[in-house]
């Protein structure tokens, strides 16, 4: 230990005050006594001489030695990040009662931030922008929306906040994976051609839309795989592999035993556009690598949204080819896997060895 250190500069809160951590907000205060103020540890005012501060671990603490409250921290009320959570929610009403998606600049204004401040804060907490945050709140209602059976295809547009069925339709692929239409019907009509394969890992489902591999899952029995897929395309038109096919599924096999291969195969993807920004940073992981939630949301430019990420890997339907199986917890431990802890942990070995 520094013996020319103080007191105050020995102790771990000290370096929080250093770094302004927010994180620390609300585990204590620290109070300067030549001001006779005490402070959040995130308070961007001019930092005190460490000789000068005093640490106490409630405000009630320091008032009761004669400080006063910061007025630019304010240590009583809500920290800069909940007051921030608390004006983000708001834009979100805002968003969703609009009939337009409101331009970023209106929007901040009517919230109280700059453009600039809002757009970067918004995106922290929710994990998207404003208008991907609307746009995605548009597809889940019009979902909602094409449920009813007694709404008509355009009312169900319309009542999700598309002026126009052109300005959906445009994008109806995207959102849905198909026609609105065929997607009330439960992918009445859509050809998806699959087949079931052994492996080393177990059975292996393949399945492919005329857009690309829509579906890689495993399991230990064929048929319930099979009932998965004719749970998620109800009416659609299952087709089962002719030799074509066959070799497809030949190839997502030796992708599954060897990594390093590669898989240059299409992939029909669908989800929202936070699930599809996360896959894509997990098909950015190399074989043979780990990432932990924290860190592919830091790739995604959301840190904040851990629990988010973690959702879209366990909502991925594409195994391997989306390597959501690279993802593990920040002390390096294997968490949960839509197909099994064994199976990714058999994935990883593979890849290690290879």
């Amino acid at each position: 230990m520094d013996k020319t250190q103080t007191l105050t500069e020995r102790d771990p809160r000290w370096q929080s005050v250093v770094d302004r951590d927010a994180d620390a907000d609300g585990r204590f205060v620290f109070a300067v006594r030549t001001t006779g103020v005490y402070c959040r540890p995130s308070c961007p005012s001019r930092r005190a001489r460490a000789a000068n501060v005093a640490f106490f671990d409630t405000p009630a603490a320091a008032e009761a030695q004669g400080y006063r409250p910061c007025l630019r921290c304010n240590p009583t009320g809500m920290t800069a990040s909940q007051a921030n959570a608390l004006i983000v929610a708001e834009a979100c009403r805002i968003i969703e009662a609009s009939d337009d998606l409101p331009r970023l600049d209106d929007l901040a204004r009517r919230v109280g931030f700059s453009a600039h401040y809002f757009h970067r804060q918004f995106k922290a907490i929710t994990g998207l922008t404003p208008r991907e945050w609307g746009v995605a709140y548009r597809a889940r209602k019009v979902r909602a929306e094409l449920q009813d059976k007694e709404t008509t295809v355009t009312e169900a547009i319309y009542d999700a906040g598309f002026n126009a069925n052109s300005r959906f339709y445009e994008t109806s692929n995207e959102v849905l994976g198909m026609t609105p239409t065929a997607f009330r019907a439960g992918g009445k009509d859509t050809d998806i051609r699959f087949a079931v394969a052994a492996s080393a890992l177990g059975a292996i489902l393949v399945a492919e839309s005329d857009k690309g591999i829509c579906a890689i899952q495993m399991g230990d029995d064929p048929e319930t795989l099979v009932h998965e897929l004719e749970d998620r395309f109800p009416r659609a038109n299952l087709i089962g592999g002719d030799a074509a096919f066959e070799a497809r599924v030949a190839r997502v096999i030796a992708f599954v035993e060897a990594p390093r291969i590669g898989l240059d195969l299409p992939l029909d993807i669908r989800g929202t556009a936070f699930q599809q920004r996360v896959w894509q940073a997990l098909r950015s992981i190399p074989a043979g690598q780990t990432a932990s939630y924290a860190d592919v949301a830091a790739r995604i430019g959301a840190p904040k949204s851990v629990r988010a990420v973690a959702q879209a890997c366990a909502s991925n339907s594409i195994a391997v080819a989306i390597p959501c199986h690279r993802v593990v917890r920040s002390d390096g431990a294997l968490s949960g896997y839509r197909w099994g802890i064994g199976r990714k942990r058999a994935l990883l070995d593979r890849e290690a060895v290879a």
